[in-house]
């Protein structure tokens, strides 16, 4: 049997999954909710500073991405941190915690970009037993027009200097969260482990505009007839959140730092391919706002039953485990060859392959008088949209050509290893 137990820089947890900072981790009431529900953590919703609470909007506050089943794909939010006290917050965080020794609390900060703001707040979150703390400096909306959240999070030097404050006052380990809304966000990383951090998470939400009301003329969510830019999550950022993790996961200068993965994670495979890049567990946030809490139980069991079949004891087994398969273009094989084949068992022949093939792609699937569909291996380049656009799964898959096998598209063999720092059409291997 599987074990899902999870030790993320020194926080133990029953299972790799753990809440994000996010309204289903704002007060203690949904907290005991998620712990009685299965999630081995809580990043507890972030708190500012001592003072009048942050005054959120009193209408919308999410917009949506569906897609044609109505299934949610991503989710936008102009919510700011929590805008309940300081002190309300630390009080449950604290009952919390003594109630759930086992699971992780990890409590999510952002305050101004000051040295003794920092040192205020971080032993007052300290005496409440949390377990660490996550920097904020990823929120993209209304926390960074007031110089915290991204605004801090795009500015390495920034980052170094705040997590080296936080180090310096504080025994709890301090994990980053970056912004994605960035352009390349190893630099951010870098900063964050100079500056002493044991980990990041990554990534924060994007920003965004999901949609405009065409009656209103007005982006939504609609806040007396005005809308804004929000925080863009959900399944449809795991894309851009994965290569952001194996990024930070593959450079030498950060390879080795622990990483939480957040974005989009809504199945058991999800977290698998987050951790198989390099993240030692996963945040989650979306899903549990669209299925509720219990989600985390079909998480668990997944996990655990695909563990098994791979026969992995502990999720150390797999965790980076896809890292070095990661690579840039340029090293890419040029001489592994493949073509589509289509099932004619499996086709129903509904032409969709092949009207993607002819109007946008090589022209590479024939289709007969009576709707018979084929590939012409003079034609295929082996892009893979039809098996894209397919409806049925597997019914066209892509095949390998053995090794010295002639590609019928360039009369070149098929095998061995070649790349594209070595191939002669390369300016830099002709000036050589």
């Amino acid at each position: 049997m599987a074990d899902l137990t999870s030790t993320f820089v020194g926080i133990k947890s029953p299972n790799p999954f753990w809440l994000a900072s996010a309204p289903p981790t704002d007060k203690e009431y949904n907290v005991r909710r998620a712990f009685e529900a299965g999630w081995g953590g809580v990043v507890w919703k972030t708190l500012g500073a001592e003072g009048p609470p942050v005054v959120n909007v009193n209408g919308p506050r999410y917009g949506a991405i569906f897609g044609a089943d109505r299934r949610l794909l991503g989710l936008n939010n102009i919510e700011l941190i929590t805008d309940r006290p300081l002190q309300t917050n630390l009080r449950e965080i604290k009952a919390v915690k003594r109630d759930y020794p086992d699971r992780a609390v990890v409590v999510s900060l952002m305050v101004p970009c000051e040295e003794e703001a920092w040192k205020a707040i971080l032993p007052v979150v300290e005496e409440t037993g949390a377990d660490g703390v996550e920097l904020n400096f990823g929120c993209p909306h209304g926390m960074a027009e007031r110089g915290m959240g991204s605004a801090v999070g795009q500015v390495p030097e920034y980052i170094e200097m705040v997590t080296r404050w936080c180090k310096q006052n504080t025994r709890m380990p301090v994990i980053v969260k970056l912004t994605p809304n960035i352009t390349d966000v190893r630099k951010p990383a870098e900063a964050a482990k100079r500056g002493g951090a044991d980990a990041v998470s990554l990534i924060n939400t994007i920003n965004s505009i999901t949609s405009v009301n065409l009656d209103a003329m007005s982006p939504e969510p609609m806040i007396d007839g005005k809308g804004t830019h929000g925080g863009y999550c959900g399944p449809a950022v795991k894309p851009i959140a994965l290569n952001m993790v194996a990024e930070i996961a593959r450079n030498p200068e950060t390879a080795g730092l622990p990483i939480s993965g957040i974005g989009g994670v809504t199945t058991w495979r999800d977290a698998a391919e987050f951790m198989a890049l390099g993240a030692g567990n996963v945040q989650v946030c979306t899903a549990a706002m669209t299925y509720g809490f219990k989600v985390v139980q079909e998480m668990i069991s997944g996990l655990s039953q695909w563990m098994d079949e791979k026969g992995h004891t502990s999720t150390a087994d797999f965790i980076g485990q896809a890292t070095p398969n990661v690579t840039d273009w340029q090293y890419l094989n040029l001489n592994h060859v493949t073509k589509a084949v289509i099932n004619q068992d499996d086709c129903i022949k509904c032409g969709r392959c092949y009207a993607a093939c002819e109007d946008t792609s090589h022209q590479a699937i024939l289709m007969s008088d009576d709707r018979v569909f084929t590939v012409d291996d003079s034609e295929c380049v082996a892009c893979n949209l039809c098996v894209n656009v397919c409806p049925v799964e597997n019914c066209i898959t892509m095949k390998t050509l053995d090794d010295g096998a002639i590609d019928e598209r360039t009369g070149e063999k098929a095998g061995g290893y070649a790349n594209w720092t070595e191939h002669p059409n390369n300016p830099s291997v002709a000036a050589e």
